[in-house]
């Protein structure tokens, strides 16, 4: 028989397991639900009711990526319940990973293009006056889908449905990538992590600085945006990278597989986060927020509500006052 300290640390680590197992089942529903909802929403929205806008087309592009990154989450709650047994097949287990890797890359380099352009147009004016279009923003998005599918593919490639000795099913890395895992664990996290961190950082940052020439109200409500998209893109991806370089270490693994869905559910929060971030995050949510869902969110994504990025917001902000002296007018 095992000595009692044993058998209580035991059953301590498996109450701990089944914890972390079932929250990380609670937080997979809530964003599977809100991210599923709320991207669908931006989808129908900048895809079919607003006019196209460079700043439409990149809201279209994130919300795709951040809709099919949370749609395909259902398969890990089923593989979560069932303690990480996998019974969709072989097909199943690349297309998940295929898909949900592309969809990583193409939601963390749609959100990284999106900084370079709104830098741009708040450094570079008379550049970006010119030379952004919409059909170059479609061009650039279509780009993004390629690359990232090219940067998937060794991840859906290497990955496999196996059944160990006991009958249960496993969808992971085959025994034959160990010398090739360090290598995918790093380009991932140089190529998905630290260099759209450094540019996303570095572009906000300077658009922080030229938002000093703006009034104290806008200027304190652009801090603020700016850092939570910094902060939510750090704190929601790093854990999940830290947690891929641990699972190389085999003495970690029973860290891994307790903690593991936790990092994962906070790099999928990042794609339900998206929406609010940059999409309800406007000057006059507040007072829309009593109007239509779909009124809102479309007065929401339009260039003209982006005021401390866009670069006519001075001139909307006249346009305006002059519409309702005229309406005043008319109605006199």
């Amino acid at each position: 028989h095992r000595p009692l300290s044993l058998d209580n640390k035991y059953k301590t680590e498996l109450n701990t397991f089944t914890h972390i197992q079932t929250a990380s089942i609670v937080i997979y529903c809530v964003i599977f639900i809100a991210g599923t909802l709320g991207n669908g929403l931006v989808i129908y929205v900048a895809g079919f009711k607003m006019q196209k806008t460079v700043d439409s087309v990149w809201f279209l592009n994130l919300a795709i990526a951040d809709f099919l990154f949370t749609a395909f989450l259902i398969f890990s709650i089923i593989s979560l319940s069932q303690s990480h047994q996998w019974p969709f097949g072989e097909f199943m287990c690349k297309l998940n990973t295929f898909v949900s890797v592309v969809n990583m890359f193409v939601s963390i380099f749609t959100l990284t293009a999106m900084s370079l352009d709104r830098c741009l147009c708040i450094c570079v004016v008379v550049w970006a006056h010119n030379k952004r279009t919409v059909s170059k923003a479609q061009l650039i998005s279509a780009g993004i889908w390629v690359i990232a599918g090219v940067f998937s593919t060794p991840y859906a490639t290497f990955r496999t449905a196996s059944v160990g000795n006991g009958g249960e099913s496993s969808c992971g890395y085959s025994a034959t990538i160990k010398e090739h895992k360090l290598t995918l664990c790093i380009f991932r996290f140089v190529m998905g992590f630290v260099i759209p961190f450094l540019i996303i950082m570095i572009s906000y940052v300077s658009i922080g600085i030229r938002a000093m020439r703006m009034p104290r109200t806008r200027r304190r409500r652009s801090r603020r945006v700016i850092f939570s998209i910094i902060f939510a893109f750090f704190i929601c991806w790093l854990p999940f990278h830290i947690f891929n370089f641990i699972e190389l270490k085999l003495e970690l693994q029973g860290i891994v597989r307790m903690y593991g869905p936790l990092t994962v559910s906070l790099a999928f929060l990042n794609s339900c986060l998206n929406p609010i971030l940059y999409v309800f995050m406007c000057e006059e949510f507040q007072k829309k927020f009593r109007q239509s869902i779909c009124f809102v969110l479309e007065s929401a994504l339009a260039e003209d509500h982006l005021l401390f990025l866009s670069t006519r917001s001075m001139s909307s902000t006249f346009s305006k006052a002059s519409q309702k002296s005229d309406t005043a007018a008319k109605g006199g």
